[in-house]
């Protein structure tokens, strides 16, 4: 069964969007769409529940149940979306194929914003630690050399570090305050780095004002492991990649 493409308006800011469910590899081969409930009410996720992050779905191939992803979308005003499914639905295996008729990119991946990147592989995120993971792959993907976790952030909230890089990723239920984005503001000017954050729960209004002030990249991630940007500093940082060439 194709993903399908369903209109969503943020009830944060009420700018419209359209969204496309992933779809899963289920172990035995076939593709499984995420029932997404078309006329549903999305909800905007102010407080992340690990337990209410993750959906029950059976596999119509094989009659498999396994707890997939919720969907989620990021909003550009800084707001974490969770959209509502069809619990009692279950993935149709078949071919998928794009409105445009060609096949879409393999479930589990993200379509590269350059050619001379090749897909990037998200991962999973069911653990705090899972989200550093999730994050220092996508900064890997970007372009940037030697990213690994940090040995200090007690002293100054930095998660990873790479080449010219400093990155923060804040996994709890609630939207990344406004001192966090400042705290890795702050650091950047300090060690004449880029920056770049990561969050599972979105932004304060503030938060996100701030960070355009700034030129702080910020990301939102689902739980799949897909970052997706949510200020132009992230889209740009996504275009332009480490600040010195080579550094890939």
């Amino acid at each position: 069964m194709a993903a399908e493409s369903v209109p969503v308006r943020c009830p944060a800011c009420r700018r419209d969007h359209t969204y496309t469910a992933p779809t899963y590899p289920c172990p035995c081969g076939a593709p499984l769409c995420l029932p997404v409930l078309r006329g549903g009410h999305p909800v905007e996720v102010r407080y992340r529940s690990w337990d209410e992050s993750w959906v029950r779905l059976r596999c119509s191939g094989c009659g498999r149940t396994d707890e997939w992803p919720r969907p989620e979308l990021g909003c550009s005003c800084g707001a974490l979306i969770r959209l509502p499914v069809d619990d009692g639905a279950a993935g149709e295996p078949g071919p998928l194929h794009s409105p445009g008729g060609s096949a879409p990119a393999p479930a589990g991946t993200v379509p590269p914003p350059t050619t001379s990147r090749p897909p990037f592989r998200p991962v999973t995120i069911r653990t705090g630690r899972d989200a550093l993971t999730a994050a220092a792959q996508y900064l890997k993907w970007l372009g940037f050399a030697d990213v690994r976790l940090a040995g200090d952030r007690s002293a100054n909230g930095i998660d990873l570090r790479g080449r010219g890089l400093v990155a923060q990723v804040d996994p709890s239920t609630q939207p990344t305050a406004v001192r966090d984005v400042e705290c890795l503001w702050l650091n950047c000017a300090n060690e004449d780095a880029l920056g770049a954050f990561f969050s599972l729960a979105g932004y304060s209004q503030e938060g996100r004002l701030r960070a355009d002030q700034l030129g702080v990249p910020l990301f939102v991630m689902d739980l799949t492991g897909t970052p997706q940007p949510v200020n132009p500093a992230a889209d740009a940082l996504i275009q332009s990649g480490p600040a010195e060439p080579g550094t890939a």
